[in-house]
């Protein structure tokens, strides 16, 4: 049969080449222990269609930043839906792969609970020698929520027991019951609301190795409105590249996610922003 052009459906319609790849978009579609607004199994999905149809030369960098660090797109993950847990430990046991492979592992959600997989598996090879960098607009840091200690709103107290420190920005919603374990814990200093001070974030990142987790419901609703759980006054795409910017270029990140895409019809903006958030990463990543 004869062969025709096609863009494959990969992360900016790249073909498939892990031998050569430098990072590694591990797509993790779950949202079983959503409360609220489900959908966003389908962020991941709609992350890798919009990066198809972005323009790849970045002026930043003054060149198209795939041909100097290619990606490979991995196939969508088989998650449980029946144990939050086995979801978690599937997400961890790849990035463990990934990373085992010497590649940086992207991993696209999906509800944020995916990133606690993603955090363990940094554990087993940086053992308490890294920090999570957690933009978002909630704490989650709830010991248990609806009966699972790997429900979305747990994501950061997994990942607290996992790293050496946290720090937070952006965030401006929780719970009494994660009010009261920051104070017990005295960890106030290391959560930033929208109105953080760049340098005071970069300061309370303790460690050389730095994990990032962004959970979209960072971003204000007037650019990002396609997310489970909106919360008004977040922050911009410049403040979000800013301070992203300057963790790339300071320190050694060593993976990070993009979640909690939650796709409405008829809204194409915040998967193409989501896309070119993942596509800045890469190129601060191997470009600075």
């Amino acid at each position: 049969m004869k062969e025709f052009e096609c863009i494959p459906f990969t992360f900016l319609g790249m073909k498939n080449n892990l031998k050569n790849a430098k990072t590694v978009i591990v797509q993790a579609p779950y949202d079983g222990t959503v409360f609220y607004k489900d959908g966003q199994r389908h962020g991941p999905r709609e992350i890798i269609d919009a990066s198809r149809h972005m323009e790849l030369y970045d002026a930043e960098f003054g060149c198209d930043v795939c041909e100097s660090a290619p990606v490979y797109t991995m196939d969508e993950l088989v998650l449980s839906k029946e144990s939050p847990k086995k979801a978690v430990e599937r997400v961890g046991e790849v990035v463990d792969e990934v990373l085992k492979e010497r590649k940086f592992p992207l991993v696209l959600g999906g509800e944020h609970s995916v990133s606690a997989g993603a955090v363990s598996a940094c554990a087993k090879k940086f053992k308490k020698n890294f920090s999570v960098l957690q933009i978002d607009a909630h704490g989650d840091l709830r010991d248990a929520y609806e009966g699972t200690k790997y429900s979305h709103a747990c994501a950061m107290r997994r990942a607290r027991e996992a790293c050496g420190n946290i720090v937070q920005a952006g965030v401006r919603s929780m719970s009494g019951e994660e009010a009261e374990w920051i104070k017990k814990e005295r960890i106030e200093k290391y959560i930033f609301g929208s109105e953080f001070e760049e340098s005071e974030v970069l300061e309370r990142i303790e460690n050389e190795n730095v994990y990032v987790t962004f959970d979209l419901d960072g971003f204000d609703p007037s650019i990002m409105p396609a997310v489970g759980t909106p919360e008004p006054g977040g922050i911009s795409w410049k403040q979000a590249t800013s301070l992203l910017r300057k963790v790339f270029e300071r320190k050694n990140v060593i993976g990070a996610d993009v979640v909690e895409l939650c796709p409405v019809i008829g809204d194409t903006a915040s998967a193409f922003l989501a896309a070119k958030l993942c596509y800045k990463m890469i190129g601060w990543k191997f470009l600075l």
